[in-house]
């Protein structure tokens, strides 16, 4: 706490994010509080009156975490998932690859300041802020992240790019059940932001969208969160099914080289090594309609128990979501169904073992303010080695149980850039060079 006191008054701002007056005004209301108390003998509590401690109502703000922006990867991908994202796509409007390479300039520069926190820069009264100021006069890093890929279409012909294009980087065209919004789909750029809190993201949007604004436009955004661990482990989805349970170990490095971080020398142009591809889908859901179907019935089209996210021959409720759901003594479906969501997903043949490990992050939306009907989904977020993977896998679940109650209405495929190496370095250097 002496610390936080010690702030000077110059800066008006504690160590934990509070002002360092309130400590002063604090202190005041203590020696005022027990004035009157002694001179009351007491009567102000008595009567049931607020004490000072409560009046004055000073939180400190929550402790604050940096996730280092610079490394061979993006931040954003192999980091355990915050509890607030947003997605923002944007149609790059720079008219030639100068202003291109500026705009991934820029984007690093706001990247890297946002990430780490600070005090934007002073500017005279009459002058417009250098910041939103939705955190304050200074902000912390808060655990955030901003991952950026590129879209197939920023390899056309405006920038010299076609030839650099990732083997695998497509327009994402609808599956069979599909409805894509045009205005929800596709983009130049896609910039993942995410953060412990709400006021974060929301901040480094503002700011990095004010700018880029000379350079990329809005084509299209989505806001997700991650719903608490209920009761524990794995979180859940708005169908009320845990979500995420199969994935890579994040920490191992040689996993993670197999199924998610692209290789030198694997054929794609040799600056992509350490990107990845990166899907986003987002999947309205059927609420209303989901919720008249018997538990059973979920938990079949499901794959997995409802209440454990355990396999289906698990009945105990408290069974662990970690057993693996095995299908070889189960030829026919009698236990998991063979339309179920998570046996398409993955079927566990020889056939398919190329096509089923993907490293899933999603957040769940909602959209339904001031609609007539609800608009809640899943902005299904994943990132592998191959495109061609999650395509694969895609199109299995074409015939899932779960159709009847979902509707994919936007997103797309994009290309997560290697990470920035160190404070030269930018955002698709390697591309651009």
């Amino acid at each position: 706490m002496a610390d936080e006191i010690s702030a000077t008054l110059e800066e008006g701002w504690s160590g934990e994010g509070c002002p360092a007056s309130a400590f002063a005004r604090r202190s005041f209301l203590h020696g005022a509080a027990a004035s009157v108390a002694g001179a009351a003998g007491g009567a102000v509590l008595a009567s049931g009156a607020a004490s000072a401690d409560s009046m004055v109502g000073i939180k400190a703000e929550p402790k604050s975490r940096t996730i280092p922006f610079h490394g061979y990867h993006q931040a954003g991908i192999a980091t355990l998932p915050q509890q607030d994202a947003i997605f923002v796509s944007l149609d790059v409007t720079a008219s030639n690859r100068a202003e291109l390479t500026d705009l991934f300039r820029t984007l690093t520069s706001r990247a890297r300041f946002l990430t780490a926190g600070g005090r934007p820069p002073k500017v005279p009264p009459t002058a417009a802020p250098s910041d939103n100021g939705i955190m304050g006069p200074t902000f912390v890093a808060d655990g955030l992240t901003l991952t950026v890929g590129v879209g197939a279409s920023l390899f056309d012909d405006r920038y010299g790019l076609s030839k650099r294009k990732p083997v695998q980087l497509v327009k994402m065209t609808p599956f069979r059940h599909d409805d894509l919004d045009p205005a929800l789909s596709q983009g130049d750029l896609l910039i993942q932001i995410c953060a412990d809190h709400r006021d974060t993201t929301v901040h480094a949007l503002l700011d990095i969208l004010t700018h880029t604004k000379s350079a990329a436009k809005l084509r299209w955004r989505i806001d997700g969160q991650r719903n608490p661990e209920r009761p524990v482990g794995i979180r859940r989805d708005w169908f009320g099914f845990k979500d995420g349970i199969s994935n890579p170990t994040l920490s191992d490095e040689t996993q993670m080289n197999q199924v998610v971080w692209v290789q030198p020398k694997s054929g794609e142009p040799a600056w992509a090594a350490g990107g990845t591809y990166h899907v986003v889908r987002i999947v309205h859901f059927f609420i209303e309609a989901w919720q008249k179907v018997p538990v059973a019935q979920q938990e079949r089209i499901f794959g997995r128990r409802k209440a454990s996210g355990a396999p289906m021959y698990a009945v105990d409720e408290n069974a662990t979501d970690l057993l693996d759901p095995i299908y070889t003594n189960d030829p026919q479906g009698l236990i998991t169904a063979l339309n179920s969501h998570i046996r398409l997903a993955n079927p566990q043949t020889p056939q398919t073992a190329a096509t089923s490990t993907i490293l899933r992050r999603s957040y769940d939306y909602d959209r339904s303010f001031n609609l007539p009907e609800l608009d809640m989904g899943h902005a299904f977020v994943c990132f592998q080695q191959e495109l061609n993977t999650y395509i694969a896998m895609q199109t299995r679940l074409e015939d899932e149980a779960l159709v009847p109650f979902i509707s994919p209405r936007g997103g797309g495929y994009f290309f997560a850039l290697p990470g920035v190496r160190d404070e030269k370095d930018y955002y698709a250097r390697g591309l651009l060079a």
